[in-house]
């Protein structure tokens, strides 16, 4: 972990679009600013550890949910595809 000491009103850059300032310091809180790009996703650490739970126990529940020959033989019914190298040939119409 990187430390740095930074005094009111000075800021940091990061990856040269993300700029954090410290705009207020009252007692033991400090108040942070953020300019960013509007593609970057910025969440409290505490919001971001509840969302990457849920989403790898909502992929360890969903993980048996289709296999991959379930899906070979279901995109087979759709026409001709390359899958992992190996051609899936379209079902004979009859």
């Amino acid at each position: 972990m990187l430390y740095l000491v930074r005094k009111l009103g000075e800021s940091i850059i990061i990856n040269d679009n993300i700029e954090v300032k410290v705009v207020e310091v009252k007692g033991k809180t400090v108040k942070l600013g953020f300019e960013f790009p509007a593609s970057a996703s910025v969440l409290r650490k505490e919001i971001h550890d509840r969302v990457v739970a849920e989403n790898k126990a909502s992929m360890a529940s969903n993980s048996d949910a289709i296999s991959n020959d379930d899906l070979t033989d279901a995109l087979s019914l759709l026409g001709d595809f390359n899958i992992g190298g190996s051609s899936v040939d379209k079902p004979d119409d009859k």
